[in-house]
C-alpha cells in the first residue's frame, strides 16, 4: 500500500522512468538512424519539456488529461483516472524525463559504426535483431545512462506532477512535495531529513551516470 512519500515517489519514478525509457529507446533511435521530413519538428517537440515551465508543461497535460480533454473517455472506457491520481504523477514525470533520456540514447546509438550495420543487413539481418544484437550491445552504456537521467528527472519532477496530480498527502504526495510541505509548516526536521535522503540517492545515481560516460567516451576513443 502507498502510503509514504517515498513509496509514492518510487513507484511513480519507477513507472516515468519506464515509459520514458521505452519511449526513448524508439525516439531515440528514430532520430539516429532515419532521415525523414519533419524530423526537426520531431526533435523539438521531444525537447520542449525540457525548456518549458514546469507550470505550462503541467497546464498542458492537465488541459489534456482532464475532462476537456481525453481524461472523460479514459476513465469511462478503461476506468483509468489522470488528475489527481498516481497515473498523473507517472505521465508527468514520464514527459519531463523524456528529452534527457532521448538526448543520452541517440547519441549513443548514433556512435554505432553504420558499415557494421549495413553488413548485418546485407547478411540478412531484420531491423529488429540489428538493434537486439548489435545496437544494444555496443551502446548499453549510453542507453544505461540514458535510462538513470531519466529516472532522476521522474524522481524530481515538482511543477508539472502538482498541477497533474496535486499535493494529496498518502495518496500522490511525493518527496518532492512532502520537503515542501515540511519547509511551509517550519518543520525543518522532516524537511532535512527527506532532503538528506533524497541527495543520497540522487548522487549515487548521478555518479553512475558520470562513470558510464566516461567509459563511453573512452571506447569511442579507441
Amino acid at each position: 500500500m502507498l502510503s509514504s512519500p517515498l513509496s509514492i515517489s518510487l513507484w511513480v519514478t519507477f513507472w516515468a522512468g519506464s515509459l520514458a525509457l521505452a519511449a526513448a529507446l524508439f525516439l531515440g533511435w528514430l532520430l539516429a538512424k532515419r532521415e525523414f521530413r519533419g524530423k526537426s519538428l520531431l526533435e523539438a517537440l521531444v525537447m520542449l519539456p525540457l525548456v518549458l515551465p514546469p507550470t505550462v508543461l503541467g497546464y498542458y497535460l492537465l488541459s489534456g488529461l482532464g475532462q476537456r480533454g481525453v481524461g472523460a473517455w479514459l476513465e469511462s472506457s478503461l476506468g483509468v483516472r489522470f488528475v489527481f491520481a498516481l497515473p498523473g504523477a507517472v505521465v508527468a514525470g514520464a514527459v519531463a524525463a523524456l528529452p534527457l533520456a532521448v538526448q543520452s540514447i541517440r547519441a549513443s546509438l548514433a556512435e554505432v559504426d553504420r558499415e557494421l550495420e549495413e553488413a548485418a543487413f546485407v547478411d540478412g539481418c531484420t531491423e529488429w535483431r540489428m538493434f537486439w544484437w548489435i545496437s544494444l550491445p555496443v551502446a548499453w552504456r549510453g542507453i544505461l545512462a540514458g535510462a538513470i537521467l531519466g529516472y532522476l528527472r521522474a524522481l524530481g519532477e515538482f511543477g508539472a506532477t502538482l498541477m497533474v496530480a496535486g499535493n494529496i498527502p498518502g495518496r500522490t504526495q511525493t518527496l518532492s512535495m512532502a520537503i515542501y510541505d515540511a519547509v511551509q509548516a517550519n518543520n525543518l526536521a522532516l524537511a532535512n531529513r527527506y532532503v538528506l535522503g533524497l541527495t543520497v540517492l540522487v548522487s549515487v545515481l548521478l555518479y553512475l551516470v558520470l562513470r558510464l560516460s566516461q567509459r563511453r567516451a573512452r571506447v569511442v576513443e579507441r
